[in-house]
């Protein structure tokens, strides 16, 4: 809890800072730090206690004296000043799409404006249209981005937002005359959660043609049968409200132009924060990064490409899954950024389900989809008996499944079928299988299916007994979140994963868009200590093995590499790495 308070203290005094335009760095440096502590496994206190904190990488002297006031008092002195210059409600304003901390700082200055419910009288009674820089066209984008603001549900998965930029790109490159469209955004470094869907179209060299051509690419965008709702449409930017099967998500569109296409691919790929970094860069050699290049004064020095600008500010590419500000810049400066894991490394799937419980596909037809999609290996994974829902399998069940399983190897050249089970870590920790049951299998995903809302204690002893088991293989989905539906475990990560390290279990990526379990800077943390990670899709079709690349993309934000992911390895080397646990 301190954790999730901190961080909303640190962001809200950014907040704040920006509406009354204080000192950017500052500014940035508290983003940083709200980030950070969001991010961190362990409460803060604790991690104050044994040292550790003040080690952390973007928390300074200045952020530490804070969060011990903190952690002592309960409050923090400096929010509370900053708090005491503004309306409370006033920051709510920055979530309006349209409105920027100088916007706010307007309205707030000169019409008295400190709420949504404010802005809106203002809004009808025509006073926002009337301050010098609205008008009626700002006015109106302001209301539209009140209605997208009360109408939305909130972030949308990765896989939701990817099927509706999947529909504008395929859309945009219909228009004649389109030469690169690019998704950019959290979408491009596949976050698990996405705000909005950012996408750039470039047409090659200006021409006279060149402004119409940019009004027909954004009039195919918005009139297009899947826009629910437009919210802007300029001469070279559409905002709109997507629908599709499953959500309604905003997607802006932008035509730039060619020389400028890998800086704005750049810059609205972001992070934010990644971006700070390299503008500070920029910066200290004399030069000036925005979304239209890298400038040396008046002359563009870099900007039609990506690789250029990096390259020009003395770094290596860094991929777009990496620019978090999570020491990419550093690693790129050093030539020291990892080869990141990538889908044609993956030879097989180890987490997948058949009739056999609550699959929708036989055993054999699993192996056919895998094999078509050039895997060497896939492990059938049903659920055990517990899970009465899932018609899990009982020890009689599941002996016949092996005996299937062999008879097929028998039969299948240049593929094997491993014999597994996702077996439910029981209330006490032990298993839902006898050990000798467990012997017979080639791997054993052990996983909590129940319980997951009891105390910390109690969710990470039973994970932690459960790995101390020679026969489980894989903790699977470890935390047991479902995005936008399920809260993790209260899991004491770090307990996990050093438990992990000493018993040789391998922590399960589960590559399911609703799971995405561990979460990436957790999978970093698990490389660091040695741990081999598994990715597994926990399909119950045959469709549900193309989930891969998902899995794949959340390993490489954790700056995995194929030696870090256990699916990459050769056959022989992964029968082996398969023993390496059980009992001699």
């Amino acid at each position: 809890m301190r954790n999730a308070q901190l961080s909303t203290i640190f962001d809200q005094m950014a907040d704040v800072m920006e509406i009354l335009g204080e000192d950017r760095f500052r500014i940035n440096s508290y983003r940083k730090v709200a980030r950070t502590v969001a991010e961190l496994p362990t409460d803060v206190g604790v991690l104050l206690e044994n040292g550790r904190l003040a080690e952390t990488p973007g928390i300074g002297k200045s952020s530490l004296a804070k969060i011990e006031e903190f952690v002592e008092s309960g409050t923090m002195a400096a929010h509370t000043e900053l708090l005491k210059r503004v309306p409370a409600s006033l920051p709510e304003l920055l979530r309006i799409p349209g409105m920027g901390p100088k916007g706010v700082k307007v309205i707030y200055e000169n019409l008295g404006v400190q709420s949504i419910a404010d802005l809106k009288r203002a809004l009808a009674d025509g006073s926002v249209a009337k301050l010098p820089g609205f008008g009626q066209k700002k006015a109106a984008t302001i209301q539209r981005g009140i209605e997208f603001l009360e109408a939305s549900t909130g972030r949308i998965r990765l896989d939701q937002a990817l099927e509706a930029a999947a529909l504008v790109v395929a859309r945009l490159r219909e228009v004649p005359g389109v030469e690169k469209v690019e998704i950019a955004g959290s979408v491009r470094r596949r976050a698990e959660t996405i705000g909005d869907v950012d996408i750039l179209v470039t047409t090659g060299k200006h021409t006279e043609e060149s402004n119409q051509q940019h009004k027909r690419i954004i009039q195919a965008f918005t009139v297009a049968p899947f826009v629910d709702r437009v919210l802007a449409a300029g001469e070279t930017k559409g905002s709109a409200i997507v629908r599709t099967d499953a959500v309604a998500v905003q997607v802006d569109v932008r035509v730039v132009p060619a020389e400028s296409f890998g800086a704005a691919l750049q810059y609205f790929t972001g992070s934010k924060q990644h971006n700070v970094r390299l503008r500070e860069m920029a910066l200290k050699a004399k030069m000036k990064l925005n979304e239209y290049g890298l400038f040396k004064g008046d002359a563009l020095v870099a900007g039609a490409t990506e690789e250029s600008i990096y390259k020009k500010l003395g770094l290596d590419y860094v991929p777009a899954l990496l620019r978090e500000d999570r020491g990419e810049v550093e690693a790129a400066g050093k030539h020291a950024l990892p080869q990141l894991v990538r889908l044609e490394d993956i030879k097989g799937d180890f987490h997948v389900h058949t009739l056999a419980s609550d699959g929708r596909a036989s055993l054999e037809e699993m192996v056919n989809a895998a094999q078509a999609l050039g895997y060497k290996f896939l492990c059938i994974t049903d659920h055990s008996e517990s899970s009465v829902v899932a018609n899990g399998q009982t020890p009689k069940r599941l002996a016949q499944q092996i005996e299937q399983i062999h008879a097929l190897n028998a039969r299948t050249k240049g593929f094997t079928v491993l014999a597994g089970a996702e077996v439910d870590i029981l209330a006490d920790g032990s298993l839902d299988f006898e050990d000798e049951l467990l012997a017979d299998l080639d791997l054993v995903i052990a996983s909590i299916h129940s319980g997951l809302t009891s105390p910390r204690g109690k969710v990470t002893y039973r994970t932690l007994k459960a790995m101390d088991s020679p026969y489980v293989t894989i903790l699977g989905h470890p935390t047991g979140r479902m995005l936008g539906q399920r809260e993790a475990m209260d899991l004491d990560i770090p307990a996990m994963i050093e438990h992990a390290a000493q018993t040789g279990t391998a922590l399960e990526l589960n590559g399911n868009p609703y799971r995405l379990d561990l979460k990436d800077v957790h999978c970093r943390m698990a490389i660091e200590k040695g741990i081999k990670l598994t990715l597994g899709t926990d399909a119950h079709s045959t469709a549900g093995l193309g989930l891969m690349h998902f899995g794949v993309a959340t390993a490489a934000r954790g700056w995995a590499t194929k030696q870090n992911v256990a699916n990459a390895l050769p056959l022989t080397k992964l029968k082996s790495w398969l023993k390496t646990k059980r009992p001699k």
